[in-house]
């Protein structure tokens, strides 16, 4: 039986506990775009997409793709609760000889399709993945999660192009659009609103969402789906650094983890003191 929104829903509080005590401990990592996408990646990992974490390889998973790749802690808070390698590991993030680096890497990683990190790259793989999947005639899909900073990459328009020209419909595009970049307000280092307008325009199935609302994700979720013909971008309007309230909406913390006076307080936002 999959999960309802309350369980999923407090599924993502439980991983923003785990992206903020990994942070703390490796002292280095990006902790308000992990915890913008938090409830994205919580809605595929466990309620959305197939796939088995006793056979990561199985032939007719799902793959997820983490084209903004410095979020990889929310991936692997994810990877971890799944059960694809044990939650003690979390604890090594960063460190030398770790198998999880500070973006995600899919040699050493159980359950990571793709090395990424360098923005704007991920939709041209999940193109590449999601096609080859529709060759052997599978049923499998594709989804792919991009920055709203990181459409500034050019490399991401090509890709929407060559999406909607070969109707690749079994791939589905998350847009974590919380506003900031590591230089400050998306809008003024270089401005890539209105983002699902520009996907109209390049022939996709554009929807937009609160980015928080787990219902409206699985809702999304569901519609794009049911899209043929055309690939679906869901835009999630979110916020940075959600759920610890002196982490939202500073872009100072796009890569700054929490100290050690601040890593009590922030578990308290969460409800967890300990």
């Amino acid at each position: 039986m999959k999960a309802t929104i309350a369980d999923l829903t407090d599924k993502a509080r439980e991983l923003r506990v785990a992206i903020v005590k990994t942070l703390h401990k490796s002292q280095s990592g990006h902790t308000g775009g992990s915890l913008s996408a938090i409830d994205m990646v919580t809605a595929l990992y466990f309620c959305r997409m197939r796939h088995d974490p006793a056979n990561p390889g199985w032939a007719d998973r799902d793959r997820f793709v983490l084209s903004k790749g410095h979020a990889a802690p929310a991936q692997y808070v994810a990877l971890a609760e799944a059960g694809y390698f044990p939650e003690e590991d979390l604890m090594m993030l960063r460190r030398l000889g770790s198998h999880l680096q500070g973006h995600p890497d899919s040699k050493s990683t159980p359950g990571v399709e793709v090395c990424t990190g360098s923005l704007g790259q991920g939709l041209s793989m999940a193109n590449g993945m999601a096609l080859g999947l529709r060759l052997d005639q599978r049923q499998s899909r594709v989804y792919v999660l991009l920055g709203d900073g990181e459409l500034q990459e050019g490399q991401v328009w090509e890709a929407a192009m060559a999406a909607a020209h070969y109707k690749i419909d079994n791939l589905c595009a998350l847009v974590d659009a919380n506003a900031l970049q590591i230089d400050g307000e998306v809008a003024r280092v270089m401005n890539v609103m209105p983002i699902a307008e520009k996907f109209r325009a390049f022939g996709w199935h554009a929807l937009e969402i609160d980015g928080h609302d787990m219902g409206a994700i699985l809702a999304a979720l569901e519609t794009a789906g049911s899209i043929k013909g055309m690939p679906t971008v869901i835009v999630a309007n979110t916020v940075k650094g959600k759920g610890v309230s002196f982490f939202e909406n500073k872009a100072s913390y796009h890569g700054v983890p929490p100290s050690d006076e601040e890593l009590p307080r922030a578990l308290e936002c969460l409800g967890c003191v300990d």
